[in-house]
């Protein structure tokens, strides 16, 4: 080996390790040449040398690597995981036994992502303080409840391995908020509003209060008791704050308001519902909440909620407000995924496109990586971008030791091999576990190969774990070859591309759906036959899938694809 292979190798597999798996060439350059300045003029070659590492490599397990390593360059091995002690998580103020948590999403479909962060974090600190968590269904806003998702809900924290100590469903409790709605009244801590909003809007902007709000108690009470009642229309009621506020939605802002659409779990019981102030702060309360997570988006409106805890002279829970978790790729917006539902646009609330928990279940997530991944971001204060990366890499952790090795050709070509003995090759199904035993591939000379691997005339090509060949010409789309030698240092000096490949006789027809939700066709080996569904498997140079299901009437097997 040269000079330059070896510098290239122990770098790369450095890289390797410490990003379990996922080698970063553009990162590796830069190591290389920081610390070789004399390979700057070759720079050229070792961006090749690189790539062709990183391909030799890419079906190594982690341990193999080491292994590696530690024999070229134990040195590196040594830094190579670089691993950051982690600051553990605390609760302010948190007492052993004593901690009261809660987790309310408003039920208008599935949980996704977005809502892990809370859900991850609250069963989180529920465990770390052997407290409670309460889950509590705020569905107030009949427009925006999805009757399923009430199930659905309860099944996706179950998936996530979070246990609740008790459910609370917010459109069970209306008497209770009304009471208290009742109470601010009889206070003077609020008033009913008849007023024009456009009008309301261009008063509060100035600071100036509406004729509603000097109403006597008397009148107030009476117009209240009317809107309970069904009798007016067009009002709200609004709590009495500062009308000067430095911020405009402070003032004054609404507590109820009347909806006349049927509620799906009350049907036309109720007309008149709590805003989210005040429903949220009776029930963080009365429910005995002594810490609640939740975005700085809504640091307004914990101020808002001060109002109505000095009002009734209650203790406020500690408020914890993290930042915003930038999530980019998969579509999250519930009423956008609704709609592209009913319209056939997507296939259902488990659509890889999507950053549901059921989509991302369905593609080879494990619940266990997405709530290590979301207790590293932690709650900080500061704005932070999900990684993908790191929840791939914690997956993949998580599902390598036990996804056995398969050969899959997407866009299959076939390719006919003159000059070679039928050849009989036991490949194990995993790099470092014989007890899962091995694979067979019976090559007469007939195989698939994949077009993505722009094969081309007169070029020379290494079949893997096989030898090397040459390609004489392509024919009515078929390629036509002949074998040229065994030894893999023959491919290296001629720079010949490594292919995956597989007997056409026995291959099994096979579907991968992307995360883009296409549908990548191709073939599999015969043996990839003995999977069951919900198994993972890595398909060589492809990435890890998992099985969805086997399709008796045509023996097609669909599979999901997780990631590299």
């Amino acid at each position: 080996m040269s000079d330059l292979y070896n510098v290239v190798l122990k770098y790369t597999l450095q890289n390797s390790i410490k990003f379990k798996g996922n080698p970063n060439p553009k990162a590796i350059m830069g190591k290389i040449l920081g610390e070789n300045p004399d390979l700057r003029k070759k720079a050229g070659d070792v961006s090749k040398t690189i790539n062709t590492v990183i391909d030799e490599i890419k079906n190594l397990s982690l341990e193999e690597q080491q292994q590696k390593l530690k024999e070229l360059a134990p040195e590196l091995l040594n830094n190579a995981p670089v691993q950051r002690k982690k600051k553990e998580l605390q609760l302010k103020n948190a007492e052993q036994n004593k901690v009261v948590m809660r987790f309310a999403p408003n039920p208008s479909g599935p949980l996704h992502l977005g809502h892990a962060r809370a859900v991850v974090l609250n069963d989180y600190f529920k465990e770390k303080y052997n407290g409670k968590l309460i889950l509590r269904l705020e569905d107030t806003d009949p427009k925006r409840v999805l009757p399923e998702a009430y199930d659905m809900i309860k099944e996706d924290m179950e998936w996530l391995g979070v246990k609740i100590d008790e459910t609370v469903i917010q459109s069970d409790r209306l008497p209770i908020y009304y009471e208290y709605g009742t109470k601010l009244i009889e206070m003077g801590k609020a008033y009913v509003c008849n007023c024009d909003s456009d009008e309301f809007r261009e008063l509060r902007a100035k600071g100036i209060p509406c004729k509603c709000r000097d109403n006597e108690i008397n009148v107030n009470l009476d117009l209240w008791e009317k809107m309970l009642n069904n009798e007016i229309n067009n009002v709200v009621v609004r709590l009495k704050t500062d009308i000067q506020h430095k911020n405009p939605s402070i003032r004054d802002f609404p507590i109820f308001r009347i909806e006349t659409t049927p509620h799906p779990r009350t049907g036309t019981k109720y007309h008149v519902y709590p805003l989210m102030n005040l429903s949220v702060c009776i029930d963080d309360y009365l429910l005995g909440l002594t810490h609640v997570l939740r975005g700085k988006d809504h640091i307004v409106n914990t101020e808002k909620q001060k109002y109505i805890y000095n009002y009734f002279n209650w203790n406020m829970p500690e408020y914890i407000h993290y930042g915003i978790l930038k999530i980019d790729g998969p579509i999250l917006s519930t009423s956008k995924m609704h709609q592209g539902i009913k319209e056939g646009e997507y296939s259902g609330w488990d659509d890889p496109r999507f950053g549901t928990l059921r989509a991302l279940k369905r593609r080879g997530i494990k619940p266990e990586a997405i709530y290590k991944s979301m207790v590293d971001i932690g709650v900080k204060q500061s704005d932070v971008k999900y990684s993908w990366e790191n929840l791939h890499a914690i997956n993949k952790d998580i599902i390598d030791k036990d996804a056995r090795r398969f050969f899959f050709v997407e866009c299959p070509k076939k390719l006919i091999i003159s000059g070679v003995d039928n050849t009989v090759l036991n490949l194990r199904m995993h790099p470092s576990r014989e007890d899962l035993g091995t694979r067979e591939l019976i090559f007469n000379g007939n195989i698939y190969v994949s077009e993505k691997d722009n094969i081309e005339q007169g070029k020379m090509y290494r079949l893997m774990e096989l030898y090397n060949i040459v390609i004489e010409k392509v024919e009515n789309n078929v390629i036509y070859g002949k074998y040229h030698s065994d030894d893999f240092k023959i491919a290296k000096e001629n720079k010949a591309k490594i292919i995956h490949w597989i007997p056409i006789e026995g291959a099994i027809p096979t579907t991968v759906i992307n995360t883009n939700g296409e549908e990548i066709k191709g073939y599999s080996e015969k043996d990839f036959s003995v999977v069951n569904v919900d198994d993972f498997v890595q398909f060589e140079r492809f990435g890890f899938v998992r099985v969805d299901k086997k399709e008796k009437e045509n023996n097609n097997i669909v599979c999901y694809y997780t990631h590299n």
